[in-house]
């Protein structure tokens, strides 16, 4: 007899947006313009003495094995991240991790036990969740909107939690709504979770890419959170898989094992390249970058308005706007296959997010040039003529 998946397998969700990369990739092969603002992914490259640090580790040989913590000197280089933003993190609590995705491995294995709940937003990025369920901890989901800024806040994680529940994750600023949660509530949900004896996961990694807001990390508040970073998205090192978690004190020694066990360390050229990101020379193209992409925002978000959908809320950061349909739809899923064969243009159907208003939600991506941009809304302004 073929042996089964295990059954913690069968919550695991798919991303539904990649059925969707998969036709927009057909469609491209067989000569068709495409213009994709599903994908996270802005379309600038690493910088350039960020690829020159790694190039330089490549040739001299040296590629070995970090301890698996990560490098002294890019654990040192986060520290002071943080100290210039007044605040204090002792080296021994940061690690080095293989992306944002390897921090919140570390930081829920080692603090869940089957069955513990963990409270959410809905909408939320989906990995959250089925992290969450492969370590066979219970999702639940609480409905957000505009009205707490699409955050759960002190006063909504009192009434939701229960005898199981364990902990809180917050994602600010959020995918998909690129909303902050504000500095007050931030400091009030800490301050609750830990009265109440959880744990709270603060997932920063959209920390750098805000617009006129300022981006409060949750370690200002307390030393007892678990914090995920990332090299991903504010330091343009998508593919090079790097990211960072701070943990409370208590946690340094079994979050080292299971980094010892599961990774043995991250990607060496991968940290040798990122000690280069806090390099002043690649802060300043860093802050450049920051300045384009909100430029971008003001473009699409007054073009969406003009054509009719509805955006509650101006989004404070990241690189995404989850624009309300519901004027031209209420089936998400199937407007977005529609546009993409009619028009070739991608966009990320709200139910990849969560189940709240998700058939009238879409999300669309910034992360390509205002010219482009332009042409996808006149195509999206044609589709939804023809509606």
């Amino acid at each position: 007899m073929a042996a089964n998946p295990a059954k913690k397998t069968q919550g695991i969700s798919p991303f539904y947006v990649m059925d969707l990369l998969r036709r927009a990739k057909q469609l491209e092969d067989q000569g068709r313009s495409i213009i994709h603002m599903e994908i996270g992914e802005p379309d600038f490259p690493t910088p350039q003495a960020i690829i020159d640090a790694g190039i330089h580790l490549l040739q001299s040989g040296e590629v070995k094995y970090t301890p698996a913590a990560g490098l002294p000197h890019l654990r040192k280089e986060i520290a002071d991240f943080y100290q210039r933003q007044g605040i204090s993190v002792p080296v021994e609590r940061i690690f080095i991790t293989p992306g944002a995705s390897g921090a919140l491995l570390l930081a829920l294995g080692s603090s869940l036990n089957a069955g513990d709940k963990v409270l959410l937003a809905d909408p939320c990025y989906p990995c959250n969740r089925n992290f969450v369920t492969l370590l066979e901890g219970r999702v639940q989901a609480i409905p957000v909107d505009e009205t707490t800024r699409y955050h759960l806040n002190a006063q909504i994680i009192k009434q939701h939690w229960t005898d199981s529940t364990k902990a809180v994750l917050v994602a600010s600023p959020s995918n998909p709504t690129g909303t902050l949660i504000d500095a007050d509530d931030l400091k009030q949900a800490v301050a609750m979770v830990d009265d109440l004896g959880g744990c709270f996961y603060s997932d920063e990694i959209y920390h750098g890419l805000v617009y006129g807001r300022e981006a409060v990390s949750a370690l200002k508040f307390s030393d007892q959170v678990f914090v995920i970073n990332s090299f991903s998205k504010y330091f343009g090192m998508t593919g090079w898989r790097i990211g960072w978690l701070v943990v409370p004190e208590q946690f340094i020694g079994v979050i080292e094992r299971m980094a010892q066990n599961l990774f043995i360390a991250t990607s060496t050229v991968a940290q040798y390249a990122a000690i280069a990101a806090f390099a002043e020379e690649t802060q300043i193209e860093l802050e450049r970058r920051r300045a384009e992409l909100a430029m971008r925002r003001d473009f699409l978000y007054e073009g969406l308005l003009r054509m009719g959908f509805d955006i509650p809320i101006k989004p404070d950061g990241a690189f995404y706007i989850y624009a309300n349909a519901a004027h031209f739809t209420d089936n998400s899923g199937q407007f977005a296959l529609d546009l993409l064969e009619e028009e070739g243009v991608a966009v990320t159907p709200g139910k990849d997010f969560g189940e709240y208003n998700a058939p009238h939600m879409l999300r669309f991506a910034y992360t390509l040039p205002i010219d482009k941009m332009s042409i996808a809304l006149q195509r999206l302004q044609r589709f939804i003529n023809r509606e």
